[in-house]
């Protein structure tokens, strides 16, 4: 079995990169909302609407980091790291909620009459908080992949759909101030809402898969490639090969099949070592538990146990 758990030293760096997100995003609140006030722009407005969306889920995610590290207890026997799964699926949610906002209040302005005011600060305002918005996005994403956290790798990717959504309405502004056709902002605003509206349905998605244990096909074939490759080394037979994502670790189980007359001692032996050969090939913590069986009776003592094979 592989150390299941985050090494202090990456813990550390999730956590402070966590509370970077936090304060980050309450900055780019307060830069956006700015940005609005001084110009009336619904496309600016729309950024600073996910800009909220984006506080609070951040702050959930940080609460539910802190969370998923905890070690399994006496009521969550397999740990807590299912959260991972139900904060993506909130951070999604967010954003979806944000979208459908921010095409509801750009139709609205535009059929209620557009009038814009000092764009060329609002423009700046808003450069700035997509610039700040993509170093964090991108770090947080790579730390994420790196750690195989999908809370971390979850908000990140929400600060990068933040940025996109702030160039979205640079863009937006930029046209308006080009051609002085005043549409152009409400209009990139809705682009910038349909596009975000993916994101957040990935999330949901992904979050779903994990809630319901859904497998991970890659991981379920790299697996089965490592326990041929370890059963063939230390002369058994394997079946019901099965993996649960957890959100930072994965556990598998499998069951062994030895000879009659080898003892008990000796197949443990073996079962452990196989369970390490698989568990270390695999990248991220693996948790392996296997099930011991003698090879000549095992089909018809499973004739009715609903495992495949």
């Amino acid at each position: 079995m592989s150390n299941l758990h985050i090494s202090p030293k990456d813990a550390r760096a999730m956590r402070i990169a966590m509370y970077w997100s936090l304060g980050i995003g309450l900055l780019m609140l307060v830069i956006k909302v700015s940005a609005f006030v001084l110009t009336g722009s619904a496309a600016i407005l729309s950024d600073a609407a996910e800009s909220v969306v984006h506080v609070l889920a951040v702050s959930f995610a940080v609460y539910s980091f802190r969370y998923s590290l905890r070690p399994p207890d006496a009521t969550h026997l397999y740990g807590h790291e299912k959260i991972s799964f139900l904060s993506a699926g909130f951070e999604g949610g967010m954003i979806v909620l944000a979208a459908f906002y921010i095409i509801y209040e750009a139709i609205n302005r535009w059929l209620g009459g557009l009038a814009l005011d000092n764009l060329g600060t609002g423009t700046l305002l808003t450069a700035a908080a997509a610039a700040i918005n993509g170093a964090l996005g991108g770090y947080l994403l790579w730390l994420g992949r790196r750690n195989k956290s999908l809370i971390l790798e979850a908000n990140g990717k929400h600060v990068l759909t933040d940025s996109w959504t702030s160039l979205g309405v640079l863009v937006g502004l930029g046209l308006t101030l080009y051609t002085g056709w005043l549409p152009w902002d409400p209009i990139c605003a809705i682009a910038v809402a349909v596009n975000i509206l993916v994101s957040g349905f990935n999330l949901i998605s992904r979050s779903a898969s994990g809630l319901l244990d859904s497998a991970d096909l890659a991981v379920q074939q790299r697996a089965r490639e490592m326990l041929e490759e370890a059963a063939a080394k230390f002369g058994v037979e394997f079946h019901a090969l099965r993996h649960r994502d957890m959100g930072n670790t994965l556990w598998m189980e499998f069951h062994l099949l030895f000879p009659d007359e080898m003892s008990v001692k000796e197949a443990h032996r073996i079962a452990t070592a196989v369970e390490n050969y698989v568990a270390e090939a695999m990248d991220r913590p693996t948790y392996v538990t296997t099930h011991l069986e003698a090879i000549e009776d095992h089909e018809k003592a499973h004739q009715h146990s609903g495992h495949g094979v």
